[in-house]
């Protein structure tokens, strides 16, 4: 019933693969996208939304809104990419080409040009059936930055009766399994600088205390739930010479769980550790937080009916020429096997809820609204995220097919929505029950998003 507005996708295929394109060629670091945003910005605009820039303090983040009053929907679109990832496209091997060291390797230039896609089927289906809003909301600095967060933190989410996702993956599925919450964290260490082999014991060493505290941590790890998890990466050694106490070093923690409270009562744990290393050296520690994101909130109501949605489309068809470049990309993957086929041939039904080990910034808008994923297939079968291998993929000509396809699903979606309001209140009833408490930020009001000087 929604196949006269899906087929806006189609009519402006070559204009939303341009967008994607555009977005790989000019790869941007978190806070830094500022041609990648204003290539959406400036698509949407053309487009006859009423874009705003500059949102919750962010210069690369913004929204764009078509329509006004309820029901009030939402897209998400990522556009930064990642350090250490130069690659050409459409290549076989790992090959870079001119410009910096960065690179699309968790697909965000096809995530951002599938929700635009959908963006604009959804204004067609609103043009021709009256009430009710669209916003696409342009999130920066997914990669490490919590864009989202901060976004929350600002109350930009607020409003949308529900907002439909995806991402770029290896199957074609809604997401169901749950992300932890996380919080990153900076421990400083402050001795006393020495002669190692002169005068030893007028030393105290920072990095004495680093790696104490790392021990620490290492027994900790027994005596905490098997869901949580605790990672760590020393930033500061204190210098390369061995014959001088180090009078400085530091060292970065990642402490996730199922919920923000654990975290929370995690992190205490972990700040004592902190104190006791700093105690047992005779140095000071000080910490800064650097991010932090919610646990997901997931809605059973949106992931049936995203999937409903995924149903009724067919799903891209691989050429030989796409087969063969993807099978000789899996032969460069650390597979144990070469899978059966090249590319997901079958959408898998919501599956049972299992542990996960990861985080998302997406899980703070799962928070104010009611929110629901898409995994959609751009990648060949065995792709590791954030790797040459889907760099190279996100100018594919199969990436794109599957882009297009997240378009409709997307959009799909938020018809399905639209025209059974009933439907919508129960989503809308299932996030109040998982969010009675009230969204409280993990982000401490005094931390801003490290958004790069001029």
């Amino acid at each position: 019933m929604f196949e006269t507005y899906l087929n806006e996708v189609d009519r402006r295929a070559p204009e939303i693969c341009a967008v994607s394109d555009g977005i790989w060629d000019h790869a941007e670091i978190a806070f830094g996208e500022k041609v990648s945003s204003g290539i959406l910005a400036d698509a949407l605009e053309k487009a006859g939304f009423e874009v705003t820039r500059g949102i919750a303090g962010i210069p690369t983040a913004f929204r764009a809104t078509y329509g006004a009053g309820k029901p009030a929907f939402g897209v998400l679109a990522e556009f930064d990419a990642l350090q250490g990832l130069n690659q050409a496209p459409c290549v076989t091997e790992k090959k870079t080409i001119p410009g910096p060291d960065i690179g699309h390797g968790c697909g965000h230039n096809l995530f951002a040009g599938g929700s635009l896609g959908a963006a604009l089927a959804v204004k067609a289906y609103l043009e021709e059936n009256g009430a009710g809003s669209i916003t696409f909301f342009g999130c920066p600095a997914e990669e490490n930055g919590a864009g989202k967060v901060y976004m929350a933190r600002a109350g930009v989410f607020e409003g949308i009766d529900a907002i439909v996702s995806w991402h770029p993956e290896k199957m074609y599925m809604p997401r169901t399994r749950p992300a932890l919450a996380l919080i990153t964290i900076s421990y400083a260490f402050e001795g006393v600088s020495a002669h190692a082999g002169g005068s030893p014991h007028l030393g105290r060493s920072a990095l004495d205390a680093v790696e104490l505290m790392n021990v620490g941590a290492n027994f900790l790890r027994e005596h905490m739930e098997t869901t949580c998890r605790v990672h760590y990466a020393i930033t500061d050694t204190g210098g390369e010479a061995p014959n001088v106490v180090q009078s400085h070093a530091k060292v970065k923690y990642i402490v996730r769980a199922l919920t923000s409270e654990k975290v929370r009562a995690l992190r205490a744990r972990v700040d004592d550790i902190a104190r006791g290393a700093a105690l047992m050296t005779g140095t000071k520690v000080s910490w800064q937080v650097e991010n932090a994101y919610s646990e997901l909130i997931t809605i059973p109501t949106l992931q049936q009916t995203a999937y409903e949605a995924m149903r009724d489309i067919p799903l891209p068809v691989p050429t030989a020429e796409e087969n063969a470049f993807g099978r000789a990309l899996q032969k460069t993957m650390p597979l144990s096997e070469l899978p059966e086929t090249v590319y997901a041939e079958e959408l898998l039904k919501p599956a049972p809820a299992v542990a996960h080990g990861g985080s998302t910034d997406t899980a703070d808008v799962s928070w104010c609204a009611p929110t629901v994923q898409m995994h959609i297939g751009t990648w060949a079968i065995g792709t590791p995220g954030h790797s040459w291998q889907a760099v190279s993929q996100g100018k594919s000509s199969y990436a794109h097919k599957a882009m297009l396809y997240a378009s409709k699903a997307v959009a799909g979606t938020i018809m399905r929505l639209a025209e059974d309001p009933l439907l919508l209140e129960r989503a809308k009833a299932e996030h109040r029950e998982k969010t009675k408490g009230g969204y409280i930020c993990p982000i401490p009001d005094e931390i801003k998003p490290a958004i790069p000087r001029e």
